[in-house]
C-alpha cells in the first residue's frame, strides 16, 4: 500500500522548474548549483583516490580522516571543540543528515518548530517520523523572527526546532541577537535544535556565520549539519556532516546506518583534503559569488526590478509587486520559463501555510554572460506579464 505521506506529495518546485528549463532550453536560475566546476585540486584528489585508493565499504560513521578534518575545520572557523570519534558522522549529503536527525530523534506526537519558507524535505520527513510541525512564518524583507513569534510557537509539547542559517531562500545570515533569543527558548523548554547550516561558508557583505551550537546551553542540545557540496561548489557529490554531542550522535549514527550506511570513500578522502588545504578557496569563493550577486542585482536594478538584500547562499530575491508585476510569483515564474526562457523559484512554493506570493528566487552562482542574459529575459517576462 502506498505511503500516504509521500504518495500524495507533488513534484518539488526545484525538479519542476529544472525540468522545464531542460525541456525548453531555458536558462536555469532556479535550482541552486554553480557553473564553476569547483576546486581542481579537490576534484583531482577524488579521481586519484578512485583510481588508486580503497573502493570497498568505508566505516559506517565515515573515514576517520574526514571526521577529523571536519572537527578541525569547525575548530578553526567557528571555535567549536568537537571530538571527531564521538561527535562527527559523515552522511550522503545534508538531506540524508536531516533524514537521520528527524527519523532518529523525533517520536510520535513531538511538536517541531519550523520556520517557513522551508526547505521542501523538512515537513514530509518530520511527519514521516511522527512529528507535528508548528510553523513560524518569516516575511520579507528582513525574514527574521522575534520574541512574540517564538512565544506563540513554543510550548511544553515542543521537543525540537529546525533552524536554517544562512537562510535559503532569504539569503539572511542570522545575527547573534536572534541566535541568543532562540537559544533562550530551547533551554527554557528543553528543546533540541536541528541546525541546517549548509551555507555556512557562503556568506558575504561582512556577514559572519555563527553556529547555534556555540550559544550558552546549546552544546549538548544541538545537531549541526554541514555540506561539502555547498562548501566546495560540488553539489552532486552529496557528502554531508552530522555533528552533535555523543549521546545524540549515537542515535543519529544508528539512523544513518539504516539509510545510506556510508558514502563513497574517494569523495570522503577528497573532502578531507579540501578541508585541510582549502584556506585559499574559502577566502576566494565567497568573493567571487559576491561579485556575481552584485552583477545580477545591478542588472536587475537597471531594468527597474526591486531586489532584496542577500548576505549569503547562492540566491537573490526579487520583489515582484515592488517591480510593477501584479501576477503571483508562481504564475510569473511559469511565464518567465515558458515565454522568456529563464527558470526561477517562486518562494510561495516554500510555504505550507499563508504563503508570501510576491517573491521570486534567482540563483546567481552563474557565469556573467548567463546572468546578463537572464536580466534581459526577465525584463521580457515582465513586459509579457503587463501585456497579458
Amino acid at each position: 500500500m502506498a505511503d500516504p505521506i509521500f504518495a500524495n506529495l507533488p513534484t518539488t518546485i526545484f525538479e519542476e522548474m529544472s525540468g522545464l528549463a531542460r525541456e525548453l532550453g531555458a536558462l536555469n536560475l532556479g535550482q541552486g548549483f554553480p557553473d564553476d566546476p569547483g576546486p581542481e585540486a579537490v576534484r583531482a584528489k577524488a579521481a586519484d583516490a578512485l583510481l588508486h585508493g580503497y573502493n570497498q565499504y568505508p566505516p559506517m560513521a565515515g573515514l576517520p580522516e574526514l571526521r577529523q578534518a571536519v572537527a578541525d575545520h569547525y575548530a578553526r572557523t567557528q571555535g567549536l571543540a568537537l571530538d571527531w570519534a564521538s561527535e562527527v558522522t559523515i552522511t550522503s549529503g545534508a538531506t540524508e543528515a536531516l533524514a537521520a536527525a528527524f527519523l532518529g530523534l523525533i517520536e510520535a506526537g513531538d511538536e517541531v518548530v519550523v520556520f517557513q519558507p522551508v526547505y521542501d524535505a523538512y515537513l514530509p520527513l518530520i511527519r514521516r517520523a511522527g512529528g507535528v510541525p508548528k510553523l513560524v512564518r518569516l516575511s520579507p524583507p528582513h525574514w527574521r523572527f522575534d520574541r512574540a513569534m517564538l512565544e506563540a510557537a513554543f510550548s511544553e509539547r515542543t521537543r525540537f526546532v529546525v533552524l536554517n542559517t544562512p537562510i535559503n531562500p532569504a539569503g539572511v545570515v542570522l545575527p547573534e541577537a536572534d541566535l541568543t533569543l532562540l537559544a533562550e527558548f530551547c533551554v527554557r523548554y528543553d528543546v533540541t535544535a536541528i541546525c541546517d547550516e549548509v551555507w555556512e561558508q557562503v556568506v558575504f557583505s561582512g556577514a559572519v556565520h555563527r553556529p547555534l551550537m556555540a550559544q550558552p546551553g546549546m552544546r549538548e542540545r544541538t545537531v549541526k549539519i554541514g555540506s561539502a557540496g555547498k562548501m566546495f561548489g560540488l553539489t552532486g557529490w552529496k557528502v554531508g556532516f552530522l555533528c552533535a554531542a555523543p549521546a545524540l550522535t549515537r542515535t543519529l549514527a544508528r539512523a544513518h546506518q539504516f539509510l545510506t550506511f556510508t558514502t563513497p570513500p574517494n569523495l570522503q578522502m577528497a573532502v578531507a583534503f579540501g578541508l585541510e588545504t582549502g584556506a585559499d578557496w574559502f577566502a576566494a569563493m565567497p568573493r567571487g559569488l559576491e561579485r556575481s550577486r552584485d552583477r545580477l542585482a545591478a542588472g536587475l536594478a537597471r531594468e527597474g526590478f526591486a531586489v532584496l538584500p542577500a548576505q549569503g547562499t547562492y540566491f537573490l530575491n526579487l520583489d515582484l509587486a515592488a517591480s510593477g508585476i501584479d501576477e503571483p510569483d508562481r504564475a510569473f515564474a511559469l511565464r518567465a520559463v515558458k515565454e522568456a526562457g529563464v527558470a526561477s523559484i517562486p518562494v510561495s512554493a516554500l510555504y505550507e501555510a499563508a504563503p508570501v506570493t510576491h517573491i521570486l528566487r534567482l540563483c546567481f552562482a552563474k557565469r556573467d554572460a548567463v546572468l546578463d542574459e537572464a536580466v534581459e529575459r526577465l525584463a521580457k517576462a515582465r513586459e509579457l506579464s503587463r501585456a497579458r
